[in-house]
């Protein structure tokens, strides 16, 4: 009996971060080596154009990424490993769904909003008014608003029953499972409406600000998985610390410090209570010490194995171009069976 699809991307927009290891390339091992699916795991180059990239650092970025995924231990004997664009039956699909989608439903996206208001200062999006918020709708790049149209497409195109998410994507995953009932309802039973797998990231915020979460455009506050063992002692020693020199975890009290017993249990697999009790008699200095050398033990081996792998780039452009041959198959049976469906063809 045929496993059930596991589909999951990941933007090639420059370095990851240790937030983005732990939150996906570590869950898609763990997903892949259960064995219980058949993984699709691809490099969202399309979705990475909503950021208006450079041609040069796309590239850049789309290379670094697939040694990323096969450094962390992606493996294209046990997955499907891809990039976005190099199947065409994606943007196909999108159109045809983006006939079935309300323009105000894409509008009203938590996600379209945040990233549309991001460039406004602190305070000034809470304040904004209709016809502020309507001014900036009408001068967005509207691949944020249809962004969700080719996420569905992304899923409904491999017949994906699960799809690994942390809460912020739960709103997109919806809307895909309200597009494959809208197709169903209208076409017939076509497509399967694709359940989360909630996983359990470890929300991780900023080195320099606790109530900021950890992201690449603050570079200093932020732990990247290329960082050197000397850029990573440095940027734990200048974290920044709550009053007082108790290592306890206290989101609420003490959240500078919560943050970083956060990324201490995440890498050592200890519970925050043990990690309490190691530290109970010590102060802030000791506990940064110990937790740079845990990042630095974990890290290490995953940029030895990335710097081998980008001596090999033939061998991942290979990787890369047989995933996409397998995907494509998939996705040209589902489109035979869509575009029967809807009346393009006999």
């Amino acid at each position: 009996m045929p496993k059930p699809v596991l589909i999951s991307g990941v933007q090639p927009t420059g370095q990851l971060h240790i937030g983005n290891y732990l939150g996906a390339l570590k869950n898609f091992v763990d997903l892949q080596n259960s064995g219980k699916y058949q993984c699709y795991f691809f490099i969202a180059d399309l979705h990475a154009l909503t950021e208006n990239p450079e041609a040069k650092d796309l590239k850049v970025n789309i290379m670094n990424l697939a040694a990323d995924f096969l450094a962390a231990g992606l493996n294209p004997k046990k997955s499907i490993i891809f990039q976005q664009s190099q199947v065409g039956f994606t943007q196909e699909l999108k159109w045809i769904l983006s006939t079935l989608t309300p323009v105000s439903e894409l509008l009203r996206m938590t996600a379209f909003k945040e990233k549309i208001l991001q460039p406004l200062k602190a305070g000034e999006a809470e304040k904004i008014t209709k016809e502020k918020f309507d001014e900036i709708v009408e001068k967005s790049n509207f691949g944020l608003a249809e962004y969700p149209v080719l996420m569905a497409a992304d899923i409904l195109l491999y017949n994906a029953e699960s799809v690994p998410v942390g809460e912020d994507q739960l709103q997109h995953l919806e809307f895909a499972r309200t597009l494959a009932r809208k197709f169903n309802r209208k076409f017939g039973q076509t497509f399967i409406e694709p359940k989360a797998i909630l996983t359990e990231v470890p929300r991780l915020m900023s080195l320099d600000d606790p109530f900021k979460k950890m992201s690449k455009s603050m570079p200093t506050g932020c732990l990247f998985l290329d960082d050197s063992e000397k850029i990573i002692r440095e940027k734990i020693k200048r974290a920044v610390t709550d009053s007082g020199n108790e290592i306890k975890y206290d989101i609420k009290n003490k959240p500078a410090i919560s943050n970083l017993i956060k990324i201490y249990q995440a890498l050592s697999g200890e519970t925050i209570k043990k990690i309490e009790n190691k530290f109970k008699n010590k102060g802030y200095g000791d506990f940064k010490k110990d937790l740079a050398e845990i990042i630095i033990d974990y890290i290490v081996p995953f940029q030895k194995r990335k710097k081998q792998l980008k001596t090999q780039s033939q061998k991942i452009k290979k990787i890369l171009e047989t995933g996409a041959k397998e995907a494509r198959i998939v996705a040209q049976a589902t489109m035979g069976e869509v575009k029967r469906k809807i009346g393009l063809i006999d």
